[in-house]
């Protein structure tokens, strides 16, 4: 191959960070399924149809004054896998355009997301409002460690009407998951954009239950979106991730954050994530199709003492659901009879459906979140999140329906 070519290959390689897959990224018009397949890096000499690995520490420099301003940032250029790396970008640019983003970071965990990005955004003596239904290790950044930098929390409850009370001077960011987990409680994120906004407030929301396909909260006015991508984005519990997408100012202060504090996603774990999207939507719906049928099976059922679902009647916020999701996801709770002893009795049950504290998976997962995912909290602090003794947190996997309630059935027997 001449030297001609190759320089000029490179120079494509050069360009992919900033220019954001070019190609694909240039019709804003696509569906949201063709974005997801659609979306990729530039080829490299070699013409590939599917992204090759980019298993690579670093990248190298033409010379002397090609270093430097590439560290200047002066060019675009991938210098550092812990600051950008092929693959994760084109991961990145995928979730950001689902979500309506600028653009976005990604990160080795969910929890190394919620971490840089509120950390990066916040200041000593700043002030989070967050609605108290949280997963258990946001909650305890908010409890244990931002304390120790001054900075506090105040939490509303996912129904309270009136939550400007709680808002102080020094209030910075506006904190929630819709739906929440694992008390599966919907929020109006219209309503709470607009307090943001009067406010003058940074509107933070994990989005990791529902997912871009489901909804976006950018519509309604979040500045940051948050995903565990372990869930659903991957789907199959094979690897961990994390992503921040959103304003592009915000975002250059995750990444400056994260750049130096080094929670960056692996090459490997995004060429995973990047290729899961690509069957994001089609998973997704039959979650959604199973997890109602499997919720509408449990609210008929005698020693079901109710049923969250978002998309079942009986939630009390049915109606924001439909306004704003165009499915009710793949998590249901459930209130098991007998307390913590029927919830154990239950899980003990179990046959076909898995036990652990994973969720998105193509395969049915049965969490009793009390003894699991939210153990650290106090018995008051869970059932202020709605975390009773039988709760039951069941992500319904791609199985056939009828299997899944069958084993479920029989557990509650």
């Amino acid at each position: 191959m001449s030297q001609i070519r190759l320089k000029f290959s490179y120079f494509r390689l050069e360009r992919m960070y900033h220019k954001k897959t070019i190609k694909n990224m240039e019709n804003n018009k696509q569906n949201f399924e063709t974005l997801a397949i659609r979306t990729q890096t530039e080829r490299t000499q070699y013409d590939e149809h599917s992204v090759p690995l980019y298993l690579t520490s670093s990248f190298i420099f033409e010379d002397a004054e090609d270093m430097r301003a590439s560290f200047a940032e002066e060019k675009p250029k991938n210098l550092y896998s812990r600051f950008t790396n092929p693959n994760v970008t084109e991961f990145v640019d995928k979730i950001a355009k689902m979500e309506g983003a600028e653009t976005g970071y990604a990160f080795a965990t969910g929890m190394a997301a919620i971490y840089s990005t509120l950390a990066s955004l916040l200041s000593a003596g700043d002030h989070i409002l967050s609605c108290r239904s949280v997963f258990g290790s946001t909650h305890t950044l908010f409890t244990k460690y931002f304390p120790k930098w001054n900075i506090n929390t105040t939490y509303f409850e996912a129904h309270e009407e009136d939550i400007e009370k709680y808002i102080r001077p020094e209030t910075k960011i506006l904190y929630l998951e819709t739906p929440t987990n694992p008390a599966i409680e919907v929020l109006d994120l219209e309503k709470m954009g607009k307090i943001a906004k009067k406010h003058n407030l940074l509107f933070v929301v994990d989005n990791c239950f529902a997912t871009p396909y489901i909804q976006q909260p950018i519509k309604y006015g979040a500045d940051i979106v948050v995903h565990s991508a372990t869930k659903l984005i991957d789907g199959q519990g094979r690897v961990l991730g994390g992503v921040a997408v959103g304003r592009a100012d915000l975002i250059r202060e995750i990444y400056l954050f994260a750049r130096n504090t080094g929670p960056a996603m692996s090459p490997f774990n995004a060429w995973i994530l990047s290729k899961s999207l690509e069957t994001l939507a089609l998973r997704v719906e039959k979650h959604c199709e199973n997890a109602l049928k499997v919720a509408e099976f449990l609210e008929q059922h005698p020693n079901v003492e109710f049923v969250k679902y978002p998309f079942l009647k009986s939630h009390p916020n049915h109606e924001v659901a439909k306004k704003q999701m165009k499915l009710g996801g793949s998590i249901v709770a459930f209130q098991v009879k007998g307390g913590v002893e029927g919830g154990r009795n239950f899980l003990n049950k179990i046959k076909m459906c898995s036990l652990s504290a994973n969720l998105g998976d193509t395969r049915t997962i049965v969490t009793h979140p009390a003894s699991t995912t939210h153990s650290k909290l106090s018995e008051e602090e869970r059932n202020e999140v709605g975390i009773t003794a039988g709760l039951v947190r069941c992500s319904i996997g791609l199985e056939n329906v009828e299997d899944i309630i069958a084993d479920l059935k029989q557990a509650l027997e």
